[in-house]
């Protein structure tokens, strides 16, 4: 479906593209002409976690595309490999030229999808104006090597986790809201857990400190003030104060999935931030 064009702007229009292996399913709200903003979930989720943020963002004059990663939701297979964050972030490369998104946007992401973001800025700087980062480490900050060895070695403990219970302890430790936590578990219940095993695998092998490197556009840092994910919050200050040009916020009342746990207190910081680093015309 063609989402380039001339569809009003509360109008939710889905778009398919073959890559991979893979169906990778899109939707695009907004008006055409408005700058566009791009959210990735993280790992497990679907494109459904951003729905507190396209109403406001259309409303405020935005473009807004929501995706699937491949393994996810409705983009399905998980398709070829490799699955990493690499290839998830060529495969936005491409649905964003299949869309014909043009000149600089804000890349968002949440988790996973912060990864995401990180890696298609080091790739495609001329296309990205802005950065917004929901729940998530910086892969290029220093790691112990302790802590590196216990992430690399995760996928074997998740591997003879019962599936079912894996998911709940999921769907419970990512959200602290019970209409979230179900949508959570939902999500993940989309999945087949050889697809989880195998996008995890892909996500322990993305850090790689670099203590030169810098992001050089404007970033917006958060996450819940109760994200116990991994060492998110624990981080997360010292990412802050490296980034010359980042505004760090705790989200209140929150866990990992912040967007969705404190909506109305997200969205407010999000649109301040984007009025001044990512404006809508008036």
């Amino acid at each position: 479906m063609d989402a380039n064009n001339g569809h009003p702007s509360d109008e939710v229009v889905e778009h398919v593209m073959d890559r991979a292996g893979s169906r990778i399913h899109a939707w695009v709200s907004g008006p055409a002409s408005g700058p566009a903003i791009v959210w990735t979930h993280g790992a497990t989720m679907d494109h459904r976690m951003f729905d507190p943020q396209v109403g406001p963002l259309v409303a405020a004059g935005y473009r807004v595309i929501t995706w699937d990663l491949r393994g996810h939701g409705r983009s399905q297979p998980l398709g070829d490999p490799p699955v990493d964050v690499p290839a998830f972030t060529e495969d936005l490369a491409a649905l964003l030229d299949d869309l014909g998104v043009t000149g600089r946007l804000c890349i968002a992401g949440q988790s996973l999808g912060g990864y995401v973001a990180q890696e298609f800025l080091r790739r495609h700087p001329e296309r990205v104006s802005s950065l917004v980062i929901v729940g998530s480490t910086c892969t290029t900050g220093p790691l112990p090597w302790w802590e590196h060895a216990a992430l690399l070695s995760s996928t074997w403990w998740f591997a003879p986790w019962p599936w079912g219970h894996l998911k709940r302890i999921v769907a419970t430790s990512t959200a602290a809201r019970p209409d979230v936590q179900a949508y959570a578990e939902e999500a993940i219940g989309q999945m087949k857990k050889a697809d989880f095993l195998q996008v995890w695998r892909g996500l322990t092998r993305s850090v790689r400190p670099d203590p030169d490197h810098r992001i050089e556009v404007p970033l917006l840092l958060t996450h819940g003030d109760r994200d116990r994910t991994g060492n998110v919050a624990r981080t997360a200050p010292a990412w802050a104060e490296r980034e010359a040009q980042c505004r760090y916020v705790v989200i209140p009342g929150a866990s990992h999935n912040a967007n969705q746990d404190n909506p109305a207190f997200f969205n407010r910081v999000l649109l301040e931030f984007l009025s001044e680093y990512h404006p809508a015309r008036a």
